[in-house]
């Protein structure tokens, strides 16, 4: 490389030569000179010995060196943004020049899957590089994600994060906006779920998730269906002990005062049994933690936007020296769409075209933040969202979720692309190619291993790991994805399987089972507000629908034996992957059982003395920025 040629026509030869030094870390080459003198400048921290070929030193064959170079890592994950929202995966009228100028500096994965389509089991299999049913993070009921900070479900305290991999190899650890993993188990205060308990050394942000039951004035969005009924039997109790109380007042009843009494009573403690959790949605649910401390509840949509990007900002400067993993986890582009006054009215798609616009906003300044502190060549940087975009949120005519590009289907299907097809970006410059596409089967759960390859660790040998290091991929070493099967969950119910057939370069993926849109073929479940996995929602297949993604990626056209004459061997074959897959799984505790998920007071978060929850610690701290 040219800092060879730059050396040897100089008389530091004799100087380095003691010293030794080396051209890059074991899995990469030097591809500029600019990464070179970073490397050098940062000699004296790096002891591990390697061996360098020198052309320009003819008493040598080679030469010894010492670096032991851990990266920064930087994790940028979206809540709910589709594929096709960006700009660099085809979009043209919503502006997101940062993320798009993050995939022209790197490497654009355009197969790139969730392991599952919604966000607690997506975040957990992402976090654990593991299938969400091997954690107990895949349900069977129709709740498919946390719905409480007061629940007792969450990630299993005996998994094994990258964070705490990467805390054992000298990383600073943080985790900067939407957990969504759970918070505590038997206790107020046990903590068995939180980001600390899992290898976060920091944690500012949302223990939960937003929710239009976070903003005043937008309908209730948890459990809202359910909330409705409870709404209409609490009216038609109410009215009963009405017309009793008439009754009995004008003598059309003759039924004691005792009666009447405990009848009013049984109605006021339904009404209460209910109210006391769905009524208080925002405080319960909508609050911003500093590590164990609440600093607001309910918190104030106006400025987490700008405390987000500060806590992030300063994340990077505190610990500029490194190294560091920082998983910066947006609230964008989950619905309310809360969007600052900067970005309101200023894309072509409505609010969340806004929103999507502050996002990228976000992105660029803290790319900026990590440019300012020289740290961009020496940085692992990666962009992705948890899973496809919602097509079913609505409201009225106005369309509040992503768009999932050409692929079928959105958030919550657990088969088709729309659901699990996202976003990944890539950048390292000096070790990953700029402006280069990969267009091979990747999973989010491959950023597990591969983190912890980078930063000196190993991935627990006691269990199932499903990710896959990228590191070889990445750098062009090799051209194909180690991934050969992908299994499609919806909750705990497989609903599809892909194979990459690596000889012929057919992607075949096979359908067992797929969601009945409301209305029919209307893409989505517009009917239900997001698609189920199980029950008359849902059609099975005998065969399965089957369907080759290299040559129809939207997955319009299914194959038949008429079509297709490989249909049978490729059904067969993977009919056999799912039977060796299943026998990997081990049965664990169900992390997503009614009663995990269930509201308990004596869990809930509370920075008062409960029930009496309400605080705000940050004041007008705010980013000066916004």
């Amino acid at each position: 490389s040219d800092i060879f040629h730059v050396i040897c026509s100089t008389s530091l030869i004799s100087l380095l030569l003691p010293v030794l030094f080396s051209s890059y870390i074991s899995f990469v080459s030097i591809t500029d000179f600019h990464h070179s003198l970073f490397l050098l400048s940062h000699l004296k921290e790096n002891l591990q010995v390697y061996r360098l070929n020198s052309a320009c030193w003819p008493q040598a064959l080679s030469i010894t060196v010492a670096v032991d170079f851990k990266p920064n890592i930087l994790l940028i994950m979206a809540d709910d943004l589709g594929i096709g929202d960006i700009g660099c995966y085809g979009n043209n009228t919503i502006r997101t020049p940062n993320i798009d100028q993050l995939a022209k500096e790197g490497i654009k994965l355009t197969q790139h899957i969730a392991a599952a389509p919604l966000c607690t089991p997506s975040r957990a299999a992402f976090l654990t590089g593991r299938y969400p049913i091997r954690l107990g993070m895949a349900s069977s009921n129709r709740y498919r994600a946390l719905q409480w900070n007061a629940g007792s479900g969450g990630l299993p305290v005996n998994e094994t994060t990258f964070a705490k991999v990467l805390r054992q190899q000298g990383y600073t650890t943080g985790l900067i906006g939407k957990w969504h993993q759970g918070m505590n188990c038997e206790a107020l205060n046990d903590h068995c779920h939180h980001p600390s308990n899992h290898g976060f050394d920091y944690f500012y942000g949302m223990p939960f998730t937003l929710l239009n039951n976070c903003q005043k004035n937008k309908p209730p969005e948890l459990d809202a269906a359910l909330q409705a009924k409870l709404w209409l039997y609490t009216q038609i109790i109410a009215l009963a002990v009405l017309t009793v109380i008439i009754g009995k007042l004008t003598g059309l009843i003759s039924a004691s005062w005792k009666i009447v009494a405990c009848f009013a009573l049984a109605g006021s403690l339904f009404f209460t049994s209910w109210y006391s959790s769905y009524g208080f949605v925002q405080y319960w649910n909508c609050i911003l933690m500093r590590n164990y401390d609440i600093t607001e509840q309910p918190m104030k949509l106006e400025r987490t936007t700008a405390l987000v990007l500060k806590e992030a900002v300063s994340f990077i400067e505190r610990n500029k020296h490194g190294p560091f993993l920082l998983f910066i986890s947006f609230l964008h582009v989950h619905t309310p769409l809360f969007t600052t006054e900067k970005f309101l009215g200023k894309s072509r798609h409505g609010l969340y075209g806004d929103n999507v616009e502050e996002m990228d906003w976000l992105v660029g300044k803290i790319l900026d933040a990590i440019e300012k502190e020289d740290l961009k060549n020496n940085t692992f940087t990666y962009f992705a969202s948890d899973h496809g975009g919602q097509l079913e949120a609505q409201e009225g005519k106005t369309q509040l979720g992503g768009w999932n590009g050409i692929y079928k289907g959105g958030k919550g299907m657990g088969g088709w692309e729309g659901g699990i097809r996202v976003p990944g970006i890539l950048r390292w410059p000096g070790v990953f190619p700029a402006d280069t596409d990969i267009d091979e089967p990747t999973s989010l759960m491959d950023i597990y291993p591969t983190v912890a390859h980078l930063g000196g660790g190993i991935v627990p040998q006691d269990r199932v790991v499903d990710g896959r290091n990228l590191m070889p991929l990445l750098q062009g070493k090799v051209q194909q994805s180690e991934h050969e099967f992908m299994f499609h969950y919806c909750g705990s119910y497989l609903h599809a399987v892909r194979w990459h057939q690596k000889d012929s370069g057919a992607l075949w993926k096979a359908h067992y089972v797929t969601p009945i849109f409301q209305p029919e073929g209307a893409g989505a479940c517009y009917g239900r507000g997001i698609c189920p996995c199980f029950g008359e929602g849902v059609t099975h297949h005998d065969p399965p629908l089957l369907f080759d993604l290299s040559r129809d990626p939207s997955e319009a056209k299914p194959l038949s034996p008429h079509t297709e004459p490989l249909f049978d061997t490729v059904i067969s074959r993977i009919a056999r992957a799912v039977q060796e897959h299943r026998q990997t799984l081990t049965p664990v505790p169900q992390q997503l059982s009614l009663y995990n998920l269930m509201w308990k007071p004596w869990l809930q978060p509370c920075c008062g003395t409960f029930p009496f929850c309400w605080c705000d610690k940050e004041g007008d701290s705010a980013h000066p920025a916004l």
